[in-house]
């Protein structure tokens, strides 16, 4: 219910929050599952935030165990369509859970649903693939022998910054997998040795890789022309919009500043979506009072506007 309940807003904000979203085979958001989407990682729960914002059907989304706090909390990600996969580094007592993750995802695969699992474990600020987990592997070679017709779709997301809004995303969707791309009478060793080298070799062209100083790469990478037309039009109500929203974001990113982590992008969205809609209310009402005028209601369409012309005119 909740899944459902924030996926419009969230879709919305999304694009107040990232300049341009490039996409190289848009198809695959409109697919049927069963599914597993195969990504990199690099930037925390906002990249679980951006697919499923995106999928046009419900994506499960396979999360570190420890975010799973207490009893509270586990409703909340559950409610939100997250399951809890667990390390080593979290507790040898909590790794039972796995099985029990493992065998929901089964459940959804037979009813061609969508999973989301960061085949790299970690999320890390960095654009580079690192080695592959086993829990991908582990997760396909069960649904296929229980004969579930389960795709791997590889995926890798790409970002230009991770310290500010009004970023660029790729979106590099890669050729799906399914059973007969393996030899599945191999032991389990080798099954996941050889699932893991070609979902490697798969993913690599759909990461980029560039060294954290290269800026000139990412900027050839990443950079978008804007028209001339399109900034005369938005400067305006660009400046309009650094005005009136630098307050909020200045608050969020002071409240964050000693969060430096690998989830720092990720928080600060989140805080953001929160907040906005209680921003926006105060400004509205601050409008109302001062001027007694009903007009004061425009500044709900007006606001947001010049927000998303600020992030179009922003620096890249």
């Amino acid at each position: 219910m909740l899944y459902r309940l924030l996926h419009f807003p969230a879709s919305i904000a999304l694009y107040f929050y990232c300049r341009n979203i490039r996409i190289n085979n848009k198809e695959f958001l409109d697919k049927q599952g069963p599914l597993l989407i195969a990504s990199n990682h690099p930037n925390s729960f906002l990249d679980a935030i951006i697919l499923a914002s995106l999928f046009k059907r419900p994506i499960y989304s396979l999360a570190r165990g420890d975010a799973f706090a207490n009893n509270f909390i586990t409703r909340i990600l559950l409610s939100l369509k997250m399951l809890p996969v667990y390390r080593i580094s979290e507790g040898a007592e909590n790794l039972g859970h796995n099985f029990t993750t493992f065998a929901t995802c089964s459940e959804i695969f037979k009813k061609n649903g969508i999973v989301l699992i960061f085949s790299e474990g970690r999320c890390i600020n960095e654009w580079h693939l690192r080695p592959l987990k086993k829990g991908t592997a582990r997760l396909a070679l069960k649904a296929w022998s229980e004969n579930i017709p389960l795709e791997v779709l590889p995926l890798g997301i790409n970002y230009s910054t991770f310290r500010s809004f009004g970023k660029n995303i790729h979106l590099k969707f890669g050729e799906c997998l399914n059973s007969n791309n393996f030899d599945l009478s191999l032991s389990e060793g080798k099954n996941i040795a050889a699932f893991n080298s070609t979902l490697n070799e798969k993913l690599k062209p759909l990461v980029y890789e560039i060294e954290p100083g290269e800026k000139n790469l990412r900027l050839k990478l990443f950079s978008i022309n804007i028209s001339t037309i399109k900034r005369i039009l938005l400067i305006i109500p660009s400046w309009i919009g650094f005005i009136i929203h630098f307050p909020l974001y200045a608050g969020v990113a002071s409240f964050l500043k000693r969060n430096q982590n690998d989830h720092y992008d990720s928080i600060i969205v989140g805080l953001m979506f929160i907040l906005y809609p209680f921003y926006l209310l105060l400004i509205i009402s601050l409008a109302y009072l001062s001027s007694k005028s009903i007009i004061a209601l425009l500044l709900i369409i007006i606001c947001p506007f010049t927000l998303w012309s600020y992030v179009q005119l922003k620096k890249q």
